[in-house]
């Protein structure tokens, strides 16, 4: 069944991280679980992607860029907000 003018925004989510995160690997499982995708970009292979980081103003991983929303460490109610 199809809605007639309806269109779902697809929203792009990006995770910066790095390696051994467990924070990370929590936002990982839990956007797995509502069937969110993503991208995840590694800061610590990825400088420019550090200063991305660090220009929103944030100094841990995860950092989760969700439209125009970001917030960082594991936050369930951040990303069940965007299911």
């Amino acid at each position: 069944m199809s809605e007639i003018g309806f269109e779902r925004e697809i929203m792009t989510v990006t995770v910066y991280s790095k390696p051994a995160c467990v924070q990370c690997t929590a936002t990982y499982r839990a956007l797995d679980r509502i069937g969110v995708p993503y991208e995840i970009i590694d800061i610590s292979e990825d400088t420019d992607a550090l200063d991305h980081v660090r220009g929103l103003g944030y100094m841990q991983v995860p950092v989760v860029v969700a439209g125009e929303r970001h917030w960082a460490g594991f936050r369930p109610d951040m990303i069940g907000s965007i299911s």
